[in-house]
């Protein structure tokens, strides 16, 4: 059994990484390519993992009890609070988004960080507090023989904020995390609490579904489970032209595929010409599962690996050679299933005070991943932005979500850039994003909406035509605007 999460030794999912404490900021009032070092000791000035983001808020309140009657008492007063003194709440956990989506400027921010989990074997479900981490989650689960069905690609982040950007995993066959959501608890602008599930207020669930906090505040969740299993890899070169359609049939041969994800080299000199695809199935003998250990030695060493390649093409090609080659032998071993979700995201931590870590992720039919990899060839070098990873897993189709990402099935291409501090950097990044994005709408794709706020107006609209639906649905529900924050700011009060 290996000691180490399989994932980890190949070097992450391209999650973002950094710092909270620092609270490192861009300003207008230096030059370009240097940074400015906001106080850290300013309990009103927010960031989020962009470090770019940073946000003055009137109030800061941090939940970390059960909701009881008490509480939700207690929520109730902060919300008529804020309405009477004209400010906007907007709820949160760890702040891992990278647009500001998170907090809301001159407004009241709720940081929910609970503990508690209640496992349910026989319905395979389980509630949490919405504010429960996924490594708590992990932990309770895995003592009893289970696991979340799906989870972000770390475990430090809130379960609530998951179903709230809709994220996914790369456990198969599955959809967005709202696909595993059976109900939950949320209380409204008016400060009622409803409970919100497929039968009841079914309109509410799906539109809070990837609907970014902006229709309450979610308290408690149910969610499905599945058993925790021991899993052994396969890895597999080929090149990314036939990616996309052999990764979407390898899930589906009925080999009982349970988790997989992808990789492509990054080295400039051969940029997206190799791929690797790694699945994992059931081993069998499923006796005496060990607990899911934490981070352990290998990830730090795979960290100085990763962070070797900025500015160093050799780097990245080493670093290529060391998955797709070195990786199979070293880390080939059976594994189980919560091991290789139990992984934070500090491990790949980037530590360098003059750049930050960027998240891109683009949805692509499986059958148009080819010319999204000539797209990314053109434009991406082309640009002054560094490219570290990318991570590639499957998403099933998402019909109940109104700001569904996938109408069909969906290969995720998950990028992660070192960005400068800088307003060169920033500018530079918003160019290629928006190239980036137009090259996809042209194929058939969409991006995700949780990270920086580059796209145009046009753009998002092309991505989500739930979008105006969903803007219609919040303003019904919300006349106050009450629930508010800068992606409602930049792009669905537009709408």
């Amino acid at each position: 059994m290996s000691k180490t999460s399989r994932r980890t030794f190949l070097f992450g999912t391209g999650a973002v990484v950094g710092g909270y404490a620092t609270s490192r900021i861009m300003s207008e009032d230096i030059p370009v390519g240097r940074e400015l070092i906001a106080p850290v000791n300013d309990p009103l000035l927010l960031n989020d993992a962009s470090e770019l983001s940073p946000t003055k808020v009137a109030k800061h309140l941090t939940f970390n009890e059960k909701f009881d009657q008490a509480l939700v008492e207690s929520l109730r007063r902060e919300l008529e609070e804020a309405k009477s003194e004209g400010r906007s709440f907007i709820a949160s956990a760890a702040r891992h988004s990278m647009g500001g989506q998170s907090m809301t400027a001159a407004g009241t921010t709720l940081t929910l960080d609970q503990d508690w989990v209640e496992i349910d074997s026989a319905n395979l479900t389980y509630r949490c507090g919405a504010g429960a981490r996924w490594s708590t989650v992990i932990a309770q689960l895995d003592a009893a023989g289970f696991s979340p069905a799906v989870m972000q690609s770390n475990n430090d982040f809130g379960v609530a904020a998951t179903y709230s950007v809709n994220a996914h995993g790369w456990p198969v066959p599955f959809s967005g995390c709202g696909a595993t959501v059976k109900s939950l608890r949320m209380m409204l602008a008016d400060g009622s609490l409803i409970t919100c599930s497929r039968d009841e207020n079914a309109d509410i669930f799906k539109a809070a579904m990837g609907g970014y906090g902006l229709l309450g505040v979610i308290t408690e969740m149910e969610m499905q489970m599945v058993v925790n299993t021991r899993l052994e890899p396969i890895f597999e070169k080929m090149s990314p032209m036939e990616f996309g359609p052999r990764f979407v049939k390898t899930i589906k041969d009925g080999t009982g595929v349970q988790m997989a994800y992808g990789r492509m080299n990054v080295g400039i000199e051969r940029f997206f010409e190799e791929a690797l695809m790694i699945t994992y199935r059931p081993t069998r003998d499923q006796s005496d599962i060990p607990p899911a250990p934490g981070s352990g030695w290998l990830s730090h060493t795979a960290r100085r690996i990763f962070r070797a390649q900025l500015g160093s093409d050799r780097a990245k090609h080493r670093r290529w050679w060391f998955e797709a080659d070195i990786g199979p032998w070293i880390g080939g071993g059976d594994t189980t299933r919560n091991t290789l979700l139990n992984e934070p995201v500090i491990t790949l931590d980037d530590r360098d005070p003059t750049r930050t870590d960027i998240l891109h992720e683009y949805f692509i039919p499986p059958e148009s991943f080819g010319l999204f990899v000539t797209a990314c060839r053109e434009v991406i070098p082309s640009s002054f932005q560094e490219l570290l990873n990318i991570t590639l897993r499957y998403v099933a189709p998402d019909n109940e979500s109104w700001l569904s990402y996938a109408p069909g099935d969906r290969i995720a291409c998950v990028m992660l850039f070192s960005q400068e501090k800088s307003h060169r950097a920033e500018e530079d990044m918003k160019r290629m994003t928006q190239e980036l994005i137009d090259r996809v709408l042209a194929i058939g794709g969409s991006y995700y909406l949780p990270y920086r706020l580059h796209a145009r107006q046009d753009q998002i609209e092309k991505a989500y035509p739930g979008l105006r639906p969903f803007a219609a649905k919040k303003r019904a529900m919300d006349p106050g605007n009450l629930f508010r924050h800068v992606l409602w700011d930049t792009y669905m009060a537009r709408a």
